[in-house]
Protein backbone atom coordinates (compact mmCIF):
# COMPACT_ATOMS: atom_id res chain seq x y z
CA UNK A 1 0.00 0.00 0.00
CA UNK A 2 1.63 3.27 -0.94
CA UNK A 3 2.92 5.57 2.20
CA UNK A 4 0.75 8.42 1.36
CA UNK A 5 -2.33 6.75 1.49
CA UNK A 6 -1.49 5.00 4.87
CA UNK A 7 -0.75 8.31 6.54
CA UNK A 8 -4.24 9.66 4.68
CA UNK A 9 -5.83 6.21 6.69
CA UNK A 10 -4.13 6.74 9.56
CA UNK A 11 -4.83 10.38 10.19
CA UNK A 12 -8.29 9.15 9.36
CA UNK A 13 -8.91 7.54 12.18
CA UNK A 14 -6.98 9.62 14.85
CA UNK A 15 -9.75 12.00 13.63
CA UNK A 16 -12.19 10.10 13.80
CA UNK A 17 -11.54 8.15 17.36
CA UNK A 18 -11.08 11.29 18.89
CA UNK A 19 -14.84 12.15 19.50
CA UNK A 20 -15.49 8.48 20.46
CA UNK A 21 -12.39 9.02 22.77
CA UNK A 22 -13.49 11.72 25.07
CA UNK A 23 -17.13 10.68 26.01
CA UNK A 24 -16.13 6.65 26.65
CA UNK A 25 -13.69 7.92 29.25
CA UNK A 26 -16.35 10.00 30.77
CA UNK A 27 -18.61 6.52 30.41
CA UNK A 28 -15.74 4.81 31.96
CA UNK A 29 -15.60 6.41 35.17
CA UNK A 30 -19.31 6.85 35.27
CA UNK A 31 -19.56 3.09 34.90
CA UNK A 32 -16.50 2.72 37.44
CA UNK A 33 -19.12 4.92 40.09
CA UNK A 34 -21.69 2.22 39.15
CA UNK A 35 -24.08 4.38 37.32
CA UNK A 36 -24.74 3.82 33.12
CA UNK A 37 -25.29 6.59 30.91
CA UNK A 38 -26.84 6.09 27.70
CA UNK A 39 -27.20 9.89 27.24
CA UNK A 40 -23.75 10.49 25.57
CA UNK A 41 -25.33 11.06 22.62
CA UNK A 42 -27.46 13.81 23.79
CA UNK A 43 -24.15 15.17 25.73
CA UNK A 44 -22.06 15.49 22.19
CA UNK A 45 -24.73 17.27 20.90
CA UNK A 46 -25.21 20.11 23.61
CA UNK A 47 -21.21 19.84 23.94
CA UNK A 48 -20.90 20.58 19.66
CA UNK A 49 -23.88 23.27 20.16
CA UNK A 50 -22.52 24.68 23.06
CA UNK A 51 -19.17 24.92 21.64
CA UNK A 52 -20.00 26.78 18.37
CA UNK A 53 -21.79 29.32 20.17
CA UNK A 54 -19.09 30.40 22.55
CA UNK A 55 -15.95 29.99 19.57
CA UNK A 56 -19.14 31.99 17.17
CA UNK A 57 -19.65 34.88 19.55
CA UNK A 58 -16.55 35.61 21.27
CA UNK A 59 -14.12 34.60 18.21
CA UNK A 60 -12.21 32.33 20.69
CA UNK A 61 -11.83 28.29 19.88
CA UNK A 62 -10.68 27.85 23.49
CA UNK A 63 -13.56 29.48 25.28
CA UNK A 64 -15.99 27.40 22.90
CA UNK A 65 -14.35 24.35 24.32
CA UNK A 66 -15.32 26.19 27.86
CA UNK A 67 -18.78 26.69 27.15
CA UNK A 68 -19.11 23.05 26.27
CA UNK A 69 -17.45 21.75 29.26
CA UNK A 70 -19.78 23.50 31.27
CA UNK A 71 -22.97 22.68 29.30
CA UNK A 72 -21.66 18.93 29.79
CA UNK A 73 -21.03 19.60 33.56
CA UNK A 74 -24.72 21.09 33.61
CA UNK A 75 -26.46 18.23 32.25
CA UNK A 76 -24.17 15.53 33.96
CA UNK A 77 -25.37 17.38 37.57
CA UNK A 78 -28.90 17.22 36.47
CA UNK A 79 -28.98 13.73 34.83
CA UNK A 80 -26.80 12.98 38.23
CA UNK A 81 -30.18 14.39 39.98
CA UNK A 82 -32.79 11.73 38.46
CA UNK A 83 -30.50 8.71 38.95
CA UNK A 84 -28.31 9.05 42.24
CA UNK A 85 -30.54 11.32 44.23
CA UNK A 86 -34.36 10.55 43.25
CA UNK A 87 -32.81 6.62 42.43
CA UNK A 88 -34.00 7.02 38.91
CA UNK A 89 -34.14 4.58 36.34
CA UNK A 90 -30.65 4.96 34.51
CA UNK A 91 -31.67 3.61 31.31
CA UNK A 92 -34.89 5.72 31.06
CA UNK A 93 -33.44 9.03 32.20
CA UNK A 94 -30.53 8.81 30.02
CA UNK A 95 -33.11 8.35 27.03
CA UNK A 96 -34.61 11.27 28.16
CA UNK A 97 -31.20 13.23 27.59
CA UNK A 98 -30.91 12.14 24.48
CA UNK A 99 -34.11 13.11 23.57
CA UNK A 100 -34.10 16.69 25.22
CA UNK A 101 -30.77 17.26 23.59
CA UNK A 102 -31.77 16.48 20.22
CA UNK A 103 -35.03 18.87 20.94
CA UNK A 104 -33.10 21.98 22.94
CA UNK A 105 -30.08 21.88 20.56
CA UNK A 106 -32.75 22.32 17.37
CA UNK A 107 -34.92 25.00 19.04
CA UNK A 108 -32.34 26.93 20.05
CA UNK A 109 -30.23 26.77 16.61
CA UNK A 110 -33.22 28.24 15.08
CA UNK A 111 -33.77 30.59 17.78
CA UNK A 112 -30.01 31.96 17.34
CA UNK A 113 -29.58 31.58 13.82
CA UNK A 114 -32.98 31.36 11.98
CA UNK A 115 -33.69 29.15 9.65
CA UNK A 116 -30.46 29.28 7.22
CA UNK A 117 -30.00 27.62 3.60
CA UNK A 118 -26.21 26.91 4.77
CA UNK A 119 -24.43 25.85 7.91
CA UNK A 120 -22.57 28.50 9.49
CA UNK A 121 -18.63 27.95 9.27
CA UNK A 122 -16.21 29.04 12.12
CA UNK A 123 -12.39 28.91 12.16
CA UNK A 124 -12.43 26.44 14.66
CA UNK A 125 -9.35 24.90 16.32
CA UNK A 126 -6.05 24.63 14.29
CA UNK A 127 -3.94 21.46 14.45
CA UNK A 128 -0.74 22.24 16.34
CA UNK A 129 2.10 20.11 15.08
CA UNK A 130 4.98 18.56 17.65
CA UNK A 131 8.75 19.31 15.90
CA UNK A 132 10.43 16.73 15.18
CA UNK A 133 7.60 14.09 15.91
CA UNK A 134 5.62 15.04 13.26
CA UNK A 135 8.19 14.08 10.61
CA UNK A 136 7.80 10.83 11.56
CA UNK A 137 6.60 8.67 8.75
CA UNK A 138 2.62 7.36 8.95
CA UNK A 139 2.74 8.12 12.83
CA UNK A 140 3.63 11.67 12.56
CA UNK A 141 1.21 13.55 10.61
CA UNK A 142 -1.42 11.39 12.53
CA UNK A 143 -0.74 11.59 16.42
CA UNK A 144 1.79 14.43 16.49
CA UNK A 145 -0.26 16.97 13.87
CA UNK A 146 -3.57 17.71 15.91
CA UNK A 147 -5.64 19.68 17.40
CA UNK A 148 -5.15 20.84 21.29
CA UNK A 149 -8.41 18.86 22.03
CA UNK A 150 -7.35 15.51 20.47
CA UNK A 151 -3.62 15.93 22.40
CA UNK A 152 -5.72 16.24 25.40
CA UNK A 153 -7.96 13.13 24.94
CA UNK A 154 -4.70 10.85 24.57
CA UNK A 155 -3.11 12.18 27.81
CA UNK A 156 -6.16 11.72 29.73
CA UNK A 157 -6.11 8.44 28.89
CA UNK A 158 -2.79 7.32 31.31
CA UNK A 159 -3.80 9.94 33.89
CA UNK A 160 -7.43 7.92 33.89
CA UNK A 161 -5.51 5.11 34.35
CA UNK A 162 -3.42 5.97 36.99
CA UNK A 163 -5.72 7.35 39.05
CA UNK A 164 -8.29 4.60 39.29
CA UNK A 165 -5.50 2.20 39.87
CA UNK A 166 -3.27 4.20 42.45
CA UNK A 167 -5.17 6.71 44.08
CA UNK A 168 -7.60 6.90 46.74
CA UNK A 169 -9.86 8.91 44.99
CA UNK A 170 -9.81 6.22 42.24
CA UNK A 171 -10.43 3.19 45.03
CA UNK A 172 -13.26 5.01 46.25
CA UNK A 173 -15.13 5.37 42.80
CA UNK A 174 -14.26 1.30 41.86
CA UNK A 175 -15.64 0.61 45.54
CA UNK A 176 -18.82 2.62 44.70
CA UNK A 177 -19.16 0.68 41.74
CA UNK A 178 -18.78 -2.68 43.03
CA UNK A 179 -20.65 -2.02 46.97
CA UNK A 180 -22.13 0.66 47.63
CA UNK A 181 -22.90 -0.49 50.73
CA UNK A 182 -19.80 -1.52 52.06
CA UNK A 183 -18.11 1.93 50.69
CA UNK A 184 -20.07 3.71 52.80
CA UNK A 185 -19.11 1.48 56.04
CA UNK A 186 -15.60 2.63 55.04
CA UNK A 187 -16.55 6.30 55.15
CA UNK A 188 -17.29 7.06 51.30
CA UNK A 189 -19.70 9.58 50.04
CA UNK A 190 -21.34 7.20 47.61
CA UNK A 191 -24.15 9.97 46.07
CA UNK A 192 -21.32 12.65 46.13
CA UNK A 193 -19.15 10.44 44.39
CA UNK A 194 -21.83 9.27 41.54
CA UNK A 195 -22.33 12.84 41.61
CA UNK A 196 -18.77 13.74 40.91
CA UNK A 197 -18.59 11.00 38.07
CA UNK A 198 -21.47 11.75 36.18
CA UNK A 199 -20.39 15.70 36.41
CA UNK A 200 -16.90 14.38 35.13
CA UNK A 201 -18.65 12.13 32.15
CA UNK A 202 -20.88 14.71 30.87
CA UNK A 203 -17.84 17.40 30.37
CA UNK A 204 -15.95 14.69 28.51
CA UNK A 205 -18.84 13.70 26.54
CA UNK A 206 -19.31 17.74 26.10
CA UNK A 207 -15.65 17.87 24.73
CA UNK A 208 -16.35 15.08 22.20
CA UNK A 209 -19.07 17.65 20.44
CA UNK A 210 -16.66 20.06 20.89
CA UNK A 211 -14.06 18.17 18.89
CA UNK A 212 -16.51 17.73 16.02
CA UNK A 213 -18.12 21.01 16.22
CA UNK A 214 -14.20 22.87 15.93
CA UNK A 215 -11.99 20.77 14.74
CA UNK A 216 -13.78 18.22 13.00
CA UNK A 217 -16.93 20.24 10.60
CA UNK A 218 -15.83 23.12 11.93
CA UNK A 219 -19.98 24.06 12.07
CA UNK A 220 -22.74 22.52 13.57
CA UNK A 221 -25.65 20.91 12.43
CA UNK A 222 -28.83 18.98 13.74
CA UNK A 223 -27.94 15.57 14.62
CA UNK A 224 -24.25 15.46 13.91
CA UNK A 225 -23.53 13.49 16.83
CA UNK A 226 -24.44 10.70 14.27
CA UNK A 227 -24.47 7.74 16.78
CA UNK A 228 -21.12 8.23 18.57
CA UNK A 229 -22.79 8.32 21.63
CA UNK A 230 -23.84 4.66 21.26
CA UNK A 231 -20.82 3.51 20.06
CA UNK A 232 -18.89 5.43 22.73
CA UNK A 233 -21.15 3.20 24.91
CA UNK A 234 -19.98 -0.15 23.15
CA UNK A 235 -16.11 1.12 23.27
CA UNK A 236 -16.58 0.91 26.78
CA UNK A 237 -17.58 -2.53 27.06
CA UNK A 238 -14.96 -3.56 24.28
CA UNK A 239 -12.48 -1.58 26.02
CA UNK A 240 -13.21 -3.58 29.59
CA UNK A 241 -13.43 -1.13 31.28
CA UNK A 242 -9.70 -0.23 31.33
CA UNK A 243 -8.34 3.26 29.85
CA UNK A 244 -6.37 1.94 28.00
CA UNK A 245 -8.22 -0.34 26.87
CA UNK A 246 -11.06 1.97 25.91
CA UNK A 247 -8.33 4.08 23.99
CA UNK A 248 -7.34 1.12 21.61
CA UNK A 249 -11.11 0.50 20.96
CA UNK A 250 -11.73 4.22 19.88
CA UNK A 251 -8.79 3.65 17.57
CA UNK A 252 -10.16 0.67 16.52
CA UNK A 253 -13.72 1.61 15.64
CA UNK A 254 -12.13 5.01 14.67
CA UNK A 255 -10.05 2.51 11.71
CA UNK A 256 -13.81 1.40 10.85
CA UNK A 257 -14.84 5.19 10.30
CA UNK A 258 -12.12 5.98 8.08
CA UNK A 259 -12.35 3.27 6.13
CA UNK A 260 -15.74 4.24 4.86
CA UNK A 261 -14.35 7.36 3.44
CA UNK A 262 -11.49 5.69 1.60
CA UNK A 263 -13.51 2.56 0.03
CA UNK A 264 -15.88 5.95 -0.92
CA UNK A 265 -12.80 7.37 -2.46
CA UNK A 266 -11.82 4.34 -4.25
CA UNK A 267 -15.00 4.25 -6.72
CA UNK A 268 -15.74 0.84 -6.11
CA UNK A 269 -18.64 -0.74 -7.78
CA UNK A 270 -21.08 -1.01 -4.51
CA UNK A 271 -23.50 1.25 -3.41
CA UNK A 272 -22.34 3.83 -0.59
CA UNK A 273 -24.62 3.17 1.80
CA UNK A 274 -22.65 0.21 2.72
CA UNK A 275 -19.62 1.84 3.61
CA UNK A 276 -21.80 4.57 6.08
CA UNK A 277 -23.17 1.21 7.76
CA UNK A 278 -19.88 -0.28 8.28
CA UNK A 279 -18.81 1.24 11.85
CA UNK A 280 -22.30 0.43 12.91
CA UNK A 281 -22.22 -3.03 11.70
CA UNK A 282 -19.09 -3.56 13.33
CA UNK A 283 -19.96 -2.17 16.63
CA UNK A 284 -22.56 -5.05 16.81
CA UNK A 285 -20.47 -7.57 15.50
CA UNK A 286 -18.12 -6.81 18.06
CA UNK A 287 -20.52 -6.65 20.97
CA UNK A 288 -21.78 -9.64 19.82
CA UNK A 289 -18.60 -11.50 20.42
CA UNK A 290 -16.87 -13.09 22.85
CA UNK A 291 -14.78 -9.63 23.31
CA UNK A 292 -18.21 -8.10 24.27
CA UNK A 293 -18.57 -9.99 27.09
CA UNK A 294 -16.48 -8.20 29.81
CA UNK A 295 -17.55 -8.00 33.33
CA UNK A 296 -19.21 -4.97 34.67
CA UNK A 297 -18.71 -3.57 38.14
CA UNK A 298 -21.25 -5.19 40.39
CA UNK A 299 -23.59 -2.35 40.83
CA UNK A 300 -23.75 -1.51 37.85
CA UNK A 301 -26.99 0.39 36.76
CA UNK A 302 -27.89 -0.34 40.87
CA UNK A 303 -29.88 2.21 42.30
CA UNK A 304 -28.26 3.22 45.92
CA UNK A 305 -30.02 3.97 49.09
CA UNK A 306 -29.15 4.18 52.56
Amino acid sequence: MDLSLLTALATSMVTMAVPLLLPALGELIAERAGVINIGLEGLILVGAFAALIGAWFTGSAALGVASALAAGALLGAGFSFFVVQRNANQVVAGTALNLLAVGLTGVAYRAVFGVTGAALTIAGSAPISIPLLDRLPVLGPAFFTQPPLAYAAFLLVPCIAMALAHTVPGLALRMVGENPYAAETQGVAVRRTRTLALIVCGALAAAGGAYLALAYAKTFVEGMSAGRGFIALAIVIVGRRSAVGVALAALFFGFASALQFHFQALGLAVPFQFFLILPYVLTLLVLAGYVGRSPAPAALGQPYGR
